[in-house]
């Protein structure tokens, strides 16, 4: 999360509000109030629809029905609030410092939204964003890129990876020669050539895959979910069957 917490009081302006997210390159900001309480939270998105744009909801008088008297002049204060408390998402859904980033992800895919205040003892302490799982990934990948091992280590990891997923290569054949992975054997589809590709890139150590997979339109029942024994790493001799007809 982002320790460093820009917010803005209740009763700023629009247009102050406007200019502290593009200074700070920021697509959210907690709104506080006077004792620094957390009361709400402001987004981009919160400008789409707005009358000075041209993009304010212009409802005919059957869906204004529809949508109902109060959520009709809801939009109109939003659409058309000069200050932050007008236009702000009251009561915005908080996380914990100690709260796992699996229930983060649920909950951000579950309500639609990018950010997360972050609270400690009822006082804001952080912003967890979209854009921090992007810092980590970015991190932990140059981590994992730098991270080396034996040809042989590299080669037992990346059968591991592929030996129990359903999708797995039938008849595989994995060499590794200075963290360069060779692929040889068949897939059933386009979506289980790619899962392997990734699975094995995945693999800490692996510098490039050399993908040899090939694709078997109608692959035998006993195929159906991956199938077939891993094969040594040594080439097998050439044998008279195996030469061309």
């Amino acid at each position: 999360m982002s320790r460093n917490v820009i917010s803005i009081d209740t009763g700023a302006s629009v247009i102050d509000a406007i200019r502290t997210m593009l200074s700070h390159h920021i697509s959210g900001l907690p709104v506080v109030d006077r004792d620094g309480a957390l009361i709400g939270i402001l987004s981009d998105g919160d400008f789409i629809r707005r009358v000075e744009v041209g993009t304010e909801k212009r409802r005919g008088r059957w869906l204004a029905m529809l949508a109902g008297t109060n959520q009709v002049a809801l939009d109109f204060a939003r659409q058309h609030g000069r200050k932050v408390s007008q236009i702000m998402s009251p009561k915005p859904i908080t996380v914990e410092e100690d709260t796992p980033l699996e229930q983060v992800v649920q909950l951000m895919e579950s309500h639609g939204v990018t950010r997360f205040p972050v609270m400690r003892d009822n006082k804001l302490v952080g912003m967890v964003t979209r854009t921090d799982f992007m810092t980590a990934i970015a991190k932990l990948r140059l981590e994992w890129s730098s991270a080396s091992g034996s040809d042989d280590q590299i080669r037992a990891s990346v059968v591991a990876a592929l030996a129990h997923a359903p999708w797995r290569p039938a008849a595989l054949n994995v060499s590794v020669n200075d963290g360069i992975v060779s692929l040889r054997g068949s897939v059933r589809s386009d979506n289980a050539h790619k899962a392997a590709i990734v699975a094995v890139e995945n693999v800490a150590g692996v510098k490039r895959v050399e993908d040899q997979l090939v694709k078997i339109t109608y692959p035998p029942p006993e195929d159906d979910y991956g199938g077939g024994d891993f094969v040594s790493l040594e080439e097998e001799a050439s044998t008279e069957d195996d030469q061309p007809l």
